[in-house]
């Protein structure tokens, strides 16, 4: 399945599916932080700002630390970055639990699991599935890997809610620290662990060669320029949508639907981008998905802002939502091949956290300085026009043959 005659095969149904679910749960327990602000900050006598600024160092620091484990993934294997991740994970989050100062919390939630969420996160669990399968079935997995991310905020966070409401807040964090070894079993198919090279000049090139290689090729740029865009999207409207919806008068429960909605419907969007990542171009799919972003909120922008009109374009934006992540991952891998994926694209995902980090800090500095979203909502229309348009020159063909010195 994977090419390597010295590894025993996995059947690629069970491959796929722990893939998937480790993937849900990673995304589902980590999404689930939101939910303890109200009751942490209450209990420890902590600011809202403090508690935020934890999760938002997290966010940065997988960010960054996403290249260095994506290293160790392509060198030693994703099997066992995910299961260090799950290790650190459980640690982390214990370590919240157990936190009375928020400084120590500030080290747990962000500096802890800023590295368990880089191991046990969706690039490397995707970058593992796209070398182990071959290229006909690469977009369908990996576009069931991002659905399974969004299914699972769909299904864990409710859940957690659940035990916050059932055993209280403490209780419910050590719950979630214990599921995270969950995904230990899960990584046991994903060995791709790299053996002898084999003959040809591509098999010979190493990490730092690779690295040079993505950094002096334009593709590369072009495709963290569309990343850095998704992540400012992902971020404005994940964070700021239930501000927004409260800034048009309209009721609470409007603005976490529209979050919900978001979720939902980009398990359709993730799936449909998965296959057609097989069957198009994945430059043009980059370029329509962009477009359409565009477009859907330029509408939303120009109408009447009702429960209907919010719900719609909710909708509409969970179907574009992760989208995204199938062909860009398929662009790498067309693009530098196999060998050195999960390092290539952890920079290029590097440049969507750092995206992320300025949707969610320049939604607020807008909405403090006037008083309204309505110039953010222009920055990220005019984003989704340039990534549109930068995704253009973008290179989608095999890889290059890589010189090998004599």
């Amino acid at each position: 399945m994977s090419g390597n005659s010295e590894r025993a095969p996995v059947a690629v149904g069970v491959l796929i599916a722990c893939g998937v679910v480790c993937a849900a749960l990673a995304m589902g327990l980590r999404q689930s932080f939101g939910l303890f602000l109200a009751p942490m900050t209450t209990a420890h006598a902590w600011s809202a700002s403090g508690f935020a600024f934890a999760i938002a160092l997290q966010v940065l620091i997988n960010g960054f630390t996403q290249p260095v484990w994506g290293q160790v993934a392509d060198r030693y294997g994703a099997r066992k970055v995910i299961m260090a991740g799950a290790l650190l994970q459980l640690a982390g989050i214990t370590g919240m639990a157990l936190s009375d100062g928020l400084g120590l919390f500030t080290f747990f939630a962000g500096v802890v699991m800023g590295f368990a969420v880089s191991a046990a996160g969706m690039p490397v669990i995707m970058a593992s599935l796209t070398r182990l399968l071959p290229e006909a079935q690469r977009g369908r997995a990996t576009g069931l890997g991002t659905a399974g991310s969004s299914f699972g905020q769909f299904l864990v966070v409710p859940l957690v809610q659940l035990g916050i409401s059932g055993f209280g807040w403490h209780a419910a964090l050590l719950m979630v620290a214990a599921a995270s070894l969950l995904m230990i079993p899960l990584a046991l198919p994903l060995n791709d662990r790299p053996t002898a090279p084999a003959a040809g000049a591509a098999a010979q090139q190493t990490a730092g060669e690779a690295l040079r290689l993505a950094l002096r090729t334009p593709t590369f740029w072009y495709l963290c320029c569309g990343f850095f865009v998704c992540g400012l999207h992902v971020s404005f409207m994940a964070i700021h949508m239930p501000g927004f919806v409260a800034s048009c008068h309209l009721p609470a429960v409007v603005g976490a639907g529209a979050i919900s909605l978001i979720g939902l419907f980009n398990i359709a969007g993730s799936l449909g981008a998965g296959e057609l990542s097989s069957r198009w171009k994945r430059r043009e799919l980059l370029v329509a998905i962009f477009a359409l972003r565009g477009v859907v909120m330029t509408i939303f922008f120009f109408s009447e802002k009702t429960t209907a009109t919010v719900l719609v374009f909710a909708a509409a934006m969970g179907i574009l939502w992760l989208s995204t992540v199938p062909p860009t991952v398929a662009l790498c891998a067309r693009n530098f091949g196999t060998r050195w994926l999960a390092t290539i694209f952890g920079l290029v995902f590097l440049s969507h956290q750092i995206g992320g980090f300025a949707g969610a800090w320049l939604g607020g500095v807008v909405f403090d300085r006037t008083g309204s979203y309505d110039l953010m909502w222009v920055i990220c229309i005019l984003a989704s026009a340039f990534a549109a348009v930068v995704h253009i020159p973008v290179r989608d063909g095999p890889p290059k043959p890589v010189p090998v010195a004599a």
